[in-house]
């Protein structure tokens, strides 16, 4: 008996039977086997200790591969939590997945024991001392009876209770269990072939996380953690996080005047004026270039009936997620997004083919109820207002009006300066609506972007609940990823909503619904801008563009004439007259980030003219008022960057 295997230059290999993911790196050559972190069979990444199937299609990954990263830092969240139970015996341990950026574990501390970032050198240590022992991740697939009964002797209650969700959720016979040194976890894997894959780690935070996601249940302490396969990687990773504290969104909140936030409204904003009006304008732009495009902008309620969640799906599938109230013994929520008040609009009125496409579009206000340790500023927050559209259109438009938004998108996202990239999401696995509809819906956005020649990435099973999607991407000044804007195809919402049109043939037919939102929210744009430009605001986005610095109060009545000649012409300026020297004046409207200083001294007062000063770039010299005034009004016009 032998086991054939192709590799992925399409040569075939032949092998002993139960050959493992090792024995087909050495086959291929001793540099390879050295190096290797796992194996790809037929697209599933596996342990190099586990056997391959015969005819499958394998790949070596090593640490160049893209799939090395995450592997690695699966393998620190084990390496993290034995070195916790080690120093806290009585520990009890939940989870801990590779995310994006790094790693967590969960745990559930003994009472009186508290962890911060003081403690971290301590774990540290005791990670290294594993990491250095190279310690095997060694796999053992167990009856679920036997894996139970280990874990209750262990006095491990959540991973009892992850194994008695799996028998009743997947009707699971076996589990899988690694072993790394003292330590053994239920886990899925894979794994690298030891610890010493871990070439250089960081642990960076704690934070508070309920069990399950569930506020009724235990707070547990989540210790987040980064790991990078060379110190140099991750040196530069921990340089970056270092800049982006600096550039925080919360901190030029504060310190622009912008917004501020209070746990008297967790995860709501507090806008002030200068905030305020920073918001408006992002939103005035929104609202010109939708009208441009044919979009006619709607305004529905607030607070809806349970049914007409029922109706969309939501009251099942994202019920966790909404705020939820009684008016007379009937259950009422907030809405979390637009999309089904916007069909129960459609639904108010009769449609003929000739009145399509449809195009809704409401800057509304949205609640949603996230989990308080998610919060985060702006970028994560339970109020918001998204720059939402829905277009109802026949299948034949499908193409037409997805082109239409991703080229709306770009156009959007040139203002700012972003280069974006597109993300194809298929159906997620909890989902409404049966295979053929998905397939249909994934098929007519494939053909859409196929047909637009435009290049796109695909990121399986992140669809929306109600259908696949398109995301567009940028990478910020700080090499980060962001999903701006978002165009997705839905026929579940018009079927469940029973929304129809009279077609040419004076017969019903369903519309096929498009969602579409370029900003995403106004406020999660405005906090990925405020750090991707580290505060510095584009002259036409800036609440005050200009400031006027008299040099003394002599000039007090000449600056005041500045002033109101920029506003006579549109602009938004403000006046500094404190009786404070001119180059401390400077240096506070310097620290504001204010694109313009206009200096008024007793020439400039004579001749009706302003010395100006531009953020960052110091003196450019004297200019007539006039003339100032009209190049602050095309900069503005123009949206020049």
């Amino acid at each position: 008996m032998s086991t054939h295997v192709t590799l992925p230059d399409g040569n075939a290999l032949e092998l002993p039977d139960q050959a493992t993911g090792a024995d087909v790196a050495a086959a291929i050559g001793a540099g390879l086997a050295r190096a290797a972190l796992a194996i790809e069979v037929d697209g599933e990444l596996r342990d190099l200790a586990r056997p391959v199937d015969d005819g499958a299609a394998v790949s070596i990954v090593t640490a160049t591969a893209d799939a090395a990263l995450a592997l690695i830092r699966h393998d620190a969240a084990h390496v993290l939590a034995a070195a916790v139970m080690e120093l806290h015996p009585g520990v009890k341990i939940s989870i801990g997945p590779a995310i994006e950026n790094g790693f967590y574990y969960d745990f559930d501390f003994p009472p009186g024991v508290s962890i911060s970032e003081d403690d971290f050198p301590a774990i540290e240590t005791k990670m290294r001392e594993h990491v250095k022992a190279a310690e095997p991740f060694v796999r053992e697939d167990l009856p679920v009876a036997a894996a139970r009964e280990r874990f209750v002797a262990e006095d491990q209650p959540y991973k009892v209770e992850l194994i008695d969700d799996l028998v009743r959720d997947r009707d699971v016979q076996t589990v899988s269990l690694y072993t790394n040194g003292p330590f053994t976890d239920l886990c899925r894997g894979p794994h690298a072939p030891s610890t010493a894959a871990i070439k250089a780690f960081a642990l960076q935070s704690t934070a508070g996380a309920y069990w399950r996601g569930d506020s009724k249940r235990t707070m547990l302490t989540r210790i987040y953690g980064t790991a990078f396969l060379s110190k140099a990687t991750l040196e530069e990773h921990l340089e970056r996080l270092e800049l982006a504290r600096a550039r925080d969104h919360r901190r030029f909140g504060r310190e622009l005047g912008l917004f501020n936030f209070s746990e008297l409204a967790p995860g709501n904003a507090f806008w002030t004026p200068h905030g305020t009006t920073l918001w408006n304008t992002l939103r005035d732009l929104a609202g010109e270039l939708t009208r441009a495009r044919g979009y006619t902008e709607v305004k529905t309620p607030q607070l809806y009936d349970a049914q007409l969640w029922r109706i969309s799906g939501h009251w099942d599938k994202y019920r966790e997620n909404m705020f939820i109230t009684q008016d007379e013994e009937r259950p009422m929520a907030l809405k979390p997004m637009n999309c089904p008040g916007h069909c129960a609009l459609y639904a108010m009125d009769h449609h003929s083919y000739r009145d399509l496409p449809v195009r809704f579009s409401e800057p509304g206000l949205l609640h949603r109820n996230e989990p308080s340790g998610t919060l985060h500023g702006l970028l994560r927050a339970r109020q918001f207002a998204q720059d939402d559209a829905h277009i109802f259109c026949t299948e034949e438009q499908i193409r037409e009006e997805v082109a239409s938004c991703l080229d709306f998108g770009f156009d959007v996202y040139r203002m700012f300066g972003f280069e974006t990239k597109l993300e194809f999401s298929t159906r997620p696995e909890q989902r409404i609506g049966d295979d053929a509809l998905w397939d249909h819906a994934e098929g007519a956005l494939v053909a859409a972007l196929d047909g637009l020649g435009l290049d796109y990435s695909v990121n399986a099973g992140d669809g929306a609940f109600y259908g696949p999607k398109i995301d567009m991407h940028m990478t910020d000044s700080l090499g980060r990823a962001w999903q701006l804007g978002t165009v997705q195809l839905d026929y579940n919402l018009p079927e469940r909503f029973e929304l129809t049109y009279t077609g040419a043939d004076n017969a019903e037919h369903r519309p096929v619904m498009i969602h579409r939102a370029l900003f995403g929210s106004f406020e999660r744009f405005i906090g990925i801008l405020l750090e991707h430009l580290d505060g510095v605001l584009p002259v036409w986005l800036s609440p005050v563009q200009a400031i006027v610095l008299p040099i003394t109060d002599h000039q007090s009545d000449a600056a005041r004439a500045v002033l109101e000649a920029l506003r006579d012409g549109g602009l938004r300026g403000e006046l500094d007259a404190r009786s404070e020297s001119v180059a401390r004046k400077i240096r506070d409207a310097e620290l504001r980030k204010i694109p313009y200083m206009l200096v008024v001294g007793e020439r400039e007062a004579a001749a009706a003219s302003v010395s100006v000063r531009e953020h960052s770039a110091g003196d450019t010299g004297v200019v007539a008022l006039g003339e100032f005034v009209e190049r602050l009004r095309s900069e503005t016009v123009q949206r020049s960057r």
